[in-house]
């Protein structure tokens, strides 16, 4: 297992799990239901959307199968699946390039990734756990529900 913690500059809501070696394109076509899961798919990308612009608190972990879970763990929970043709991982930010880069065995992955502290402003924070895997459909597991306006 290959672990580490990370601060992101997150701007447009949104940094990116992608293949760099595949010369991905971040998708901008994002709908009602993208917006909801707050994550989206496009080839050789995963993006993830936090909800705030701004530095924020990512964990990183990387295993060799599925590790589990505890949905009551998170606020909001998804998993999705990535492709790695070239093994050439990139954690990336929108604006700013790259914070992680690792070099992994190329093929498919599956992609968790936990919102947790959604409730109070300023104390959310992301984990990101991948490991190799088929690939599967996005499917959120646990939904946050927004405060009612």
């Amino acid at each position: 297992m290959q672990r580490r913690e990370l601060t992101v500059f997150v701007d447009y809501h949104q940094f990116y799990l992608w293949d760099a070696g595949s010369s991905p394109q971040a998708p901008e076509d994002f709908d009602a239901a993208d917006i909801a899961a707050r994550v989206k798919v496009a080839p050789h990308v995963v993006v993830v959307q936090p909800v705030r612009n701004d530095e924020v608190p990512v964990s990183f972990e990387l295993h060799e199968r599925d590790p589990g879970v505890d949905p009551a763990a998170f606020d909001h929970l998804v998993e999705c699946s990535l492709a790695l043709p070239t093994g050439q991982l990139q954690l990336h930010e929108v604006m700013g390039g790259a914070v992680l880069e690792l070099r992994v065995p190329p093929g498919s992955y599956r992609v968790r990734v936990g919102f947790a502290g959604l409730a109070r402003a300023g104390d959310d924070r992301y984990a990101v756990v991948m490991w190799p895997a088929e690939q599967g459909p996005l499917q959120v597991i646990r939904r946050f529900a927004e405060a009612p306006a």
